[in-house]
């Protein structure tokens, strides 16, 4: 099963809203550098789009001992700028889709089981309802950062 893993790295977000597309772009550009520096077995990343709340963070997996979440968080900082959260600390009303529904509740419910983290990037523009394509660039200069992050994270350096 693709979902099979100890450490699961999700990127969330719609690439049609500018910035939104942040996790879609991290997951896209690690998978690139996997090809030449596979990841260990024991990780998968997945690009979720939009459909992490209901598709991925839902599932049940007891071999899950960690997620990686990568998307946009409203959280008062330089756009660009990357933060570690633990899902108490994703600041209230701020880690919502564009529909306004709370991502961190599966969340929640996920972290009863397994360690849970987000890694945000402030977003300077998310243009929804109206469709822009591609990332602003202190959005994008960021990518490499969340992907030193992630490496981190499953202890690859």
């Amino acid at each position: 099963m693709p979902y099979d893993a100890e450490i699961m790295v999700v990127g969330c977000g719609n690439i049609l809203f500018a910035d939104d597309g942040f996790g879609p772009a991290v997951i896209e550009a690690l998978g690139k550098i996997s090809e030449e520096h596979p990841l260990p077995e024991k990780v998968k990343i997945v690009d979720a789009g939009t459909g992490g709340p209901h598709y991925v963070f839902s599932l049940p997996q007891d071999s899950w001992k960690k997620m990686i979440v990568v998307d946009v968080v409203e959280f008062g900082a330089e756009s660009g700028t990357l933060r570690k959260f633990s899902v108490e600390e994703l600041p209230k009303g701020s880690y919502e889709n564009v529909h306004s529904w709370p991502v961190n509740q599966p969340l929640h419910g996920l972290a009863e089981s397994c360690e849970v983290m987000v890694i945000g990037c402030q977003p300077e523009r998310i243009s929804a309802p109206d469709i822009e394509m591609g990332l602003t660039k202190s959005v994008e200069e960021a990518i490499p950062k969340a992907i030193k992050l992630i490496l981190e994270e499953i202890g690859v350096n």
